[in-house]
Order: structure tokens, then C-alpha cells, then sequence
């Protein structure tokens, strides 16, 4: 069977909107469907992205479409990028390669009362600060070690039991997905091994893509909705990137080995076993989603802490009167029981966001109070030395999308050819030549994540506010990295 997917065998749909369809494989259940410009689909094409696109089309009880985000590349089974619901009540499963291995990797943004130019004399001291506030880099534990009925308090309590032990504010669990937890968890089907792992993590920033960004609002592009977010020129801000650190890593790769045999007795066949899957509505499978719930709920309890450490760090430096408000924390690699309109009936799917953000539009009760009436923010991170932007959900994208949107700019280069291609080092000097400060204790580390191994993070939020499932609010730019190694 040929794995290579062309564009010939593609079919647009709208300017910014294309379709496999289901008479491209006879496996198919639903059509596949893409967001991106031609252009982008060269690049999209090279991996095997698209391929592994048409085989979620095959997943029991798949509704809709398998989507692909623009920022779409290869992954474990689906492409980062992807989006797929299936119908619980219809033999839907749930697939932890659908969700990922980092569960509940997410963005969270912090607003400032200063402007860049208020804090420029401080700008060094302050990165300095937050890379010795926030500890980084691979296997690195925190300062705040949880084991025993604590660990199991933060697995099945999220964030709001960190604000509980005395970390951050109660407004950051109001603007917080899913207020920081959900309540379906069960720490017991979490396993000792990921525990392990997890329980000197909370607080840690991990490596890879993740990162901590002192940023500036460098345009305006919703007055309406910025003003509502609390967004205004010139303001300085702080985005936070990161999950659930090895703890999900672990309790991931614990359900697919477990799911592997177990196929046969579903009867389910996969074109590729890295898609594997257990009906929701089994017992293993809701095994599993209990554990990935609790999972989740220990990336918003370590990214709430992050945002403790770099709001105490923050205030020493810069005096009591400098605050730090939570925007918004969005998550991607994630598994949502949610109600869809399909073929104009509501129905309870499961959708997986893998490297994709939920994206609701305006009046979703799951949307806290203040933004409800424009929709909830969206955070996509671009690249050290590239803008981030904040974008609001749309109605459009609930019809499209499951509400759904983009998490990053999306890799078109793999670590290792990144590592060949930039020398540390020497990105080190061209993102300090352009006024952004660097702290990184590791040049290897900085090369893996260079702006050239990304795909161009203003074509991937063009096409998502164009395409309508997403609408730009403002644009961020970084002046301090700080990143793991």
C-alpha cells in the first residue's frame, strides 16, 4: 500500500479548507480534512502526516471528519495537529496516541500592569530571575516534592488544591480550562512508575519545545476583545508552556501497552497499531480516561505553580505593586467528553485534541463569566524569536472544528536535523542581536527548538482566522526566553 499522499488527492473544499475523501481508502469511515494553503501542503506532505490522517478516518465511532490543524506534522500514531470525535454512544473509542503523550500540555498567559519600556532597565535581572525561579531542563525536579495522599490530592484536584497548600490566586482557577481540574479523575489508576516520575516535577518547566517567555503586546488586532482579555499596546506579559512532565509520559505509555492485546477481543483493526484504542464505554477504556483526567490535572497543578514561582520572582524584583494576572490557560493532548451537533442531532462525543486547542466560541457555558459573551482566548505560542498571538473561538469554529483550533506553529523539521542544520551558539547571538535576551544552559537545547525547524507561525494564524475557526485579538513578541536544555 503507497503511504505517499499528493496533492492530487486532495480536493478544495474553500480557500483555506481541503478534503481526502473517503473514497481515497476503503478503511475510511469519514472523509479527512485539512486547513492550510497550497503552499503548505508541500511541506505537509513530506512526513507521513497526512497518511496518518486518513488512518484516524478508520477509528470505531469517528463523527464528522478527522481534521487536521495547520500547524499539522507526524506524531505517535495521529499527526500532532489533529482533531477526532468519536461517538461514545456508537461504539467510539479513545485512543491515548490520539491524545498524546504529554497529556494536557498547555499555554497559560499572564498579563502585566508595565510596559517594555517601564521594565527595561530590569529586563536582564528579571530573566535571570525567573531561570532560577522555575527549574528546567531534562529530568530537572522542582522545589516542591509530593508524595503519598498529596500526589493522589493533586491528581484527582488539579490546580485549585495547589491554591489550597498556599500557591497562586483564586483567580487562577477562574481563568483556568476547566477551572484546573476534572472531576472524573481517579489517582489509583495512575501507576506507582509515572507517580515516581511525577512527584518532585510540580513546578518544572521539563525541556523540548516548552518554555517561558517574557513577551511585549506589539499590535492590537480586536480592540473589543483585547480590552475584555485585559490586553492593551505595549503591555508586557508572560507565557508559560508546558505539561505534565513525565507523570503523563508514563501513564500514557502504561495504557498502550496495555491496550496492544487487548485488540482482538474488541475486534478492532487499525491500519497502524499506534492508533490503538479501547471503546470508550469498556472498562479499560474508561480506565484510562479516569487516569488521563488525573494526569491532566497534574499539568494545570504544575503549570499553576510555574505561574506561582515566576509571580513571587516577578514581585521581589519589581515590588509589590507589580502584578500578574492569568488571561487564560488553554491545553492541548487532550481527551473532552463534550455534546456536538452532528447530522443535526446533539450528540456525547469524545474528542481528542492532539497539538490542538479547544477553541469555544461565544456563550458556552464551559467559558468563564468575563469572556463568555466574545468566546474564550486562544494561545498559540510561535517560536523563540517569532510573535505568539492570542486568538478568541468562534461560532463558525463549533460547526467546523468541535471548536477547535491550533496550538503552535507547528515542527517542519525534526530535532536532530535541527541540530545540524543551526549551531546553538550562534542562535544565541542572532536572537540576542534582535534584542531578545536568552536564558538557556544549553546550546544544544536552543538549536533543537529554532525558529527554522517551524513552520511560519503568521501563514498558520492567518489560515486559522481566515478559515474562521479562530479570530486574531492581539500579537505578542518575545523580549526574554527561557528555556530548558
Amino acid at each position: 500500500m503507497a503511504e505517499k499522499i499528493t496533492q492530487a488527492d486532495l480536493i478544495k473544499i474553500e480557500k483555506y479548507l481541503y478534503e481526502i475523501p473517503r473514497t481515497f481508502r476503503a478503511d475510511m469511515l469519514v472523509p479527512a480534512r485539512i486547513f492550510a494553503t497550497e503552499r503548505m501542503l508541500k511541506d505537509i506532505g513530506i512526513d507521513r502526516s497526512l497518511w496518518q490522517l486518513v488512518n484516524v478516518a478508520t477509528l470505531p465511532g469517528i463523527v464528522n471528519y478527522a481534521l487536521a490543524m495547520p500547524d499539522i506534522h507526524e506524531g505517535y500514531g495521529f499527526p500532532i495537529g489533529g482533531v477526532a470525535a468519536t461517538a461514545i454512544d456508537h461504539g467510539g473509542v479513545i485512543s491515548p496516541g490520539g491524545i498524546g503523550y504529554d497529556i494536557n500540555c498547555g499555554v497559560r498567559l499572564l498579563s502585566s500592569n508595565v510596559t517594555e519600556q517601564e521594565i527595561a532597565k530590569d529586563l536582564e535581572r528579571l530573566a535571570t530571575a525567573l531561570f532560577n525561579a522555575v527549574p528546567s531542563g531534562v529530568g530537572r525536579g522542582g522545589n516542591v516534592v509530593m508524595k503519598g495522599k498529596d500526589l493522589n490530592n493533586v491528581l484527582a484536584r488539579g490546580a485549585p488544591f495547589m491554591l489550597e497548600k498556599g500557591f497562586g490566586e483564586p483567580a487562577d482557577i477562574e481563568y483556568c480550562e476547566e477551572r484546573g481540574f476534572m472531576n472524573g479523575a481517579n489517582p489509583d489508576l495512575v501507576s506507582d512508575k509515572a507517580k515516581e516520575r511525577g512527584a518532585d516535577q510540580l513546578g518544572t518547566l521539563g525541556s523540548g519545545n516548552h518554555f517561558l517567555e517574557v513577551q511585549k503586546v506589539d499590535e492590537i488586532l480586536d480592540p473589543e476583545t483585547a480590552e475584555i482579555f485585559g490586553l492593551r499596546k505595549d503591555q508586557v506579559t508572560v507565557m508559560i508552556h508546558c505539561g505534565s512532565r513525565g507523570l503523563g509520559h508514563q501513564t500514557c505509555t502504561d495504557y498502550v501497552r496495555q491496550f496492544m492485546p487487548l485488540l482482538p477481543k474488541w475486534n478492532i483493526q487499525l491500519p497502524d497499531r499506534e492508533l490503538v484504542c479501547a471503546p470508550f464505554k469498556s472498562p479499560e477504556g474508561q480506565e484510562y480516561f479516569a487516569a488521563m483526567q488525573a494526569s491532566a490535572n497534574f499539568a494545570w497543578a504544575n503549570r499553576h505553580l510555574i505561574g506561582h514561582w515566576v509571580r513571587q520572582a516577578w514581585q521581589e524584583l519589581l515590588g509589590d505593586n507589580a502584578h500578574l494576572n492569568l488571561v487564560y490557560d488553554v491545553s492541548h493532548n487532550m481527551g473532552k467528553k463534550e455534546k456536538h451537533e452532528v447530522g443535526g442531532s446533539m450528540l456525547d462525543l469524545l474528542v481528542h485534541r492532539k497539538g490542538a486547542t479547544r477553541s469555544f466560541g461565544a456563550e458556552r457555558p464551559e467559558v468563564p463569566a468575563k469572556y463568555r459573551p466574545v468566546g474564550q482566548p486562544v494561545l498559540i505560542p510561535g517560536t523563540m524569536g517569532t510573535a505568539s498571538y492570542v486568538l478568541v473561538g468562534t461560532n463558525k469554529g463549533m460547526e467546523l472544528s468541535f471548536g477547535s483550533s491550533c496550538h503552535g506553529a507547528g515542527r517542519k523539521m525534526s530535532r536532530f536535523a535541527a541540530k545540524k542544520s543551526v549551531r546553538g551558539s550562534a542562535l544565541r547571538g542572532q536572537l540576542e542581536s534582535k534584542g531578545i535576551i536568552v536564558r538557556c544552559d544549553s546550546d544544544a537545547g536552543l538549536a533543537e527548538e529554532a525558529p527554522t525547524a517551524y513552520k511560519d507561525v503568521e501563514e498558520v494564524v492567518n489560515v486559522v482566522h481566515d478559515a474562521g475557526i479562530a479570530k486574531k485579538v492581539a500579537r505578542l513578541v518575545p523580549i526574554a526566553v527561557i528555556k530548558g536544555g
